[in-house]
């Protein structure tokens, strides 16, 4: 089976790389190539879970059973030997002792004696053969058990695995679907528009010249005309050959045929001049001269050729104001009140927003091999951990739970900005330093790729256990001085945003000073902080380094500050304003509905801040909007009253969507296309434009 199986897995990898050839020959088909190579990857993705579960075979059932069959019958059959034996012994024993004379007293004696003897071998050997019988018979039962369960849960892996990885790419499949039966109406249109040309074609008359015009005007392509004409060699012969003929960016090319390079007639139409030839004997021709040589060409008709030369003319014409353009340009370009730096920046975004998720990645420090074991260009990731992954530590990641690991594909998945953001803040060699501060100093060597069974006693070492972190000595209450200073700005901004009334405008919190804030990280030193203190001050202060090491250390993501009313390091995420943050604790199990002692859940001070971007993740990720704080005033309220037009309406649509999903029985669904479509350009805007989302700060604070 497992010979078959690994033949199986060959034969499969031959097909998936005909696959990837067939993508390449569609090179000139977007949709083609790009499912093809998609579908190639998860079924490439497929074989190595299929190798992986063979491997698995091999190790449970084959080696654990060989080694029963092996040592363990060998044993047996040992002890079957030697009982066997004695009791032979014994038997003679007792044919010996029953022949013996009464009067012969000595042999009497001595036969007495060796059945004695042979009967206390015999109890002895009896007891062993028994003993092994039932460990025999307890070890067929746990090692043939332990190896079928073994086996089974590989299958259950594998087939988990496998509907993940489908899961995953199900919406794209949908997709294309839809577009598929496009694709067939659109065929069946234009068999039928073809159909009425041919018709047309048929009945048409071809004895005048209009039916013989074969140039197209397209001049979105940059093609202005083209079409067949005769050119004239320059050889001495002077022969005459039919070339295609283009006019496009301002220069007159030609090709023998459709695939060849253009070869260039006049480089620059600016340069050239063009007239009626009447002096030869063939007719239709015209003549293009430029500074360097003529070019002799033949149209089919006059009318063709007045074309040809209308289309030339009109392209010097226009070469000469596109060439004008571009010098005022230039001439913007360099002058003092105009800089350059907006269009940069702006090729930069297109360059940054045309990057995929795993070159994106890829690029942050450690990311380019597995964090776990080293393996080079991972396609997985670990999205709470903020770290890259190879296909078999995923797998083994996955094993642990969500709660430890949450595994997503860098090929397959959609990846959400904020997510992207979130794994580009961290990376594996962040997250190492943390994970594996004393790996080094105990010895321990991390796995090499393919120790399957190593890697999932170092991973669960690592992760569960974490045996590897620097376990500091953490006071379990820090000095109230530190707690003053920790709570200082973070107290200052929550009073001003307490005190806001109705419609009043939103205001930035104070700013305190670099020596204020030099002075603050002496008291906040990590080592003498304990870990919820450390989560709740960094998600504050977006520093995502040390909100994974304070996790790491033991720090429970839902911590409540009692000298701070309560508030969460969530809560803490708000109102240090960071999108990123508050989806790095969301990722790791933060409650997106706790509240601190005034009844205000993240979503609420997310809506006075008026910090919009936040008000779209807290709804994606299940906020509850109708939570009321102790004054009665739930999320809807608050921007209704701060008049945050952004925030009401992201609210309004949630709202309504919800009560939609309710009314048609859609529970765990998303809702419509509208409202998803409406909430991914928030996020969108949220992570890649922040600034058109502070639009509302900014004016409120013109006033």
């Amino acid at each position: 089976m497992i010979d078959t199986g690994k033949a199986f897995c060959v034969a499969n990898k031959q097909f998936m790389n005909g696959i990837r050839d067939l993508a390449q020959y569609s090179s000139n088909d977007a949709v083609v190539e790009t499912s093809l190579t998609k579908f190639s990857d998860s079924l490439q993705e497929m074989i190595n879970f299929h190798t992986i579960l063979f491997d698995q075979t091999q190790r449970s059932i084959k080696a654990q059973l060989q080694n029963f069959v092996k040592e363990d019958l060998r044993k047996f059959k040992d002890a079957k030997k030697q009982f066997e034996k004695v009791s032979e012994e014994k038997e003679n024993a007792l044919v010996k002792n029953a022949q013996v004379q009464r009067n012969k007293q000595h042999e009497v004696e001595e036969a007495t004696n060796i059945l004695t003897a042979t009967r206390k071998c015999f109890r002895h050997i009896a007891l062993d053969y028994v003993l092994q019988i039932n460990v025999l018979q307890s070890k067929r039962r746990s090692e043939i058990l332990k190896s079928m369960l073994s086996f089974m849960y590989a299958h259950l892996a594998f087939f988990h695995q496998g509907y993940d990885l489908f899961s995953e790419l199900g919406p794209y499949m949908k997709d294309l679907g839809a577009q598929l039966d496009r694709l067939v109406v659109d065929a069946a249109k234009e068999k039928r528009e073809m159909e009425q040309k041919h018709s047309t074609i048929q009945q048409k008359d071809f004895s005048s010249d209009d039916s013989k015009l074969e140039y197209n005007v397209d001049a979105a392509n940059g093609i202005v005309m083209e079409g067949y004409l005769f050119k004239r060699a320059s050889n001495a012969f002077k022969t005459w050959n039919r070339r295609w003929f283009s006019i496009q960016n301002n220069q007159l090319v030609y090709q023998k045929k459709f695939k060849d390079n253009p070869t260039v007639v006049v480089e620059d139409l600016r340069l050239c001049t063009v007239k009626h030839c009447e002096d030869i004997e063939r007719r239709f021709c015209f003549e293009v001269v430029s500074p360097t040589k003529s070019c002799m060409l033949q149209a089919d008709s006059e009318k063709l050729r007045q074309a040809w030369i209308k289309a030339v003319q009109t392209s010097i014409a226009t070469a000469y104001r596109e060439k004008g353009d571009e010098s005022e340009k230039l001439d913007k370009k360099s002058s003092p009140s105009t800089g350059s730096l907006d269009s940069g920046n702006e090729s930069k975004d297109k360059l940054l927003k045309g990057e995929s998720a795993l070159q994106r990645v890829q690029c942050i420090p450690g990311n380019a091999s597995c964090c776990d074991c080293g393996l080079a260009d991972p396609r997985w990731a670990s999205i709470n951990l903020g770290i890259t992954l190879c296909i078999e530590c995923s797998g083994i990641h996955r094993s642990l739970g969500v709660h430890f690991s949450k595994v997503r594909s860098l090929t397959l998945d959609t990846w959400e900005p904020e997510l992207l953001k979130l794994m580009c803040e961290l990376g594996n060699d962040v997250i190492n330093r943390v994970y594996e501060a004393k790996v080094e100093k105990m010895g321990v060597k991390k796995p090499q790729p393919g120790q399957r069974q190593e890697k999932e006693a170092y991973i669960k070492a690592k992760y569960v256990e974490r045996k590897f972190v620097d376990k500091y000595a953490i006071s379990s209450s820090p000095p109230e001085q530190e707690k003053r200073m920790v709570s200082k700005s973070c107290e200052e901004k929550r009073l001003s945003i307490s005190k806001l009334g109705p419609g009043d405008p939103v205001r930035a919190p104070p700013q305190s000073s670099e020596a204020e804030r030099q002075d603050s990280s002496v008291f906040l030193d990590s080592k003498h902080l304990n870990p919820g203190l450390q989560l709740y001050r960094a998600s504050y202060e977006k520093n995502l380094p040390k909100m994974a090491e304070a996790l790491a250390h033991g720090a429970d993501v839902n911590w409540a500050n009692s000298e701070e009313n309560k508030a969460t390091p969530l809560i803490q995420a708000v109102l240090g304003g960071s999108l990123v943050t508050c989806e790095f604790l969301l990722q790791n199990g933060a409650n997106v509905n706790q509240r601190d002692v005034q009844g205000r859940g993240p979503l609420h001070h997310a809506t006075v801040l008026g910090h919009t971007g936040q008000v779209c993740l807290f709804l994606k990720r299940g906020a509850n909007q109708h939570a009321t704080d102790e004054e009665g005033k739930d999320p809807l309220t608050i921007a209704v009253e701060a008049a945050n037009a952004d925030i009401v309406t992201l609210l309004r649509l949630a709202r309504m969507n919800e009560e939609m999903r309710e009314s048609e029985g859609l529970y765990g669904q998303p809702g419509d296309e509208t409202y998803q479509d409406i909430f991914r350009d928030f996020s969108q805007m949220a992570s890649n434009n922040p600034e058109k989302l502070n639009r509302f700060q900014q004016d409120s604070q013109k006033f």
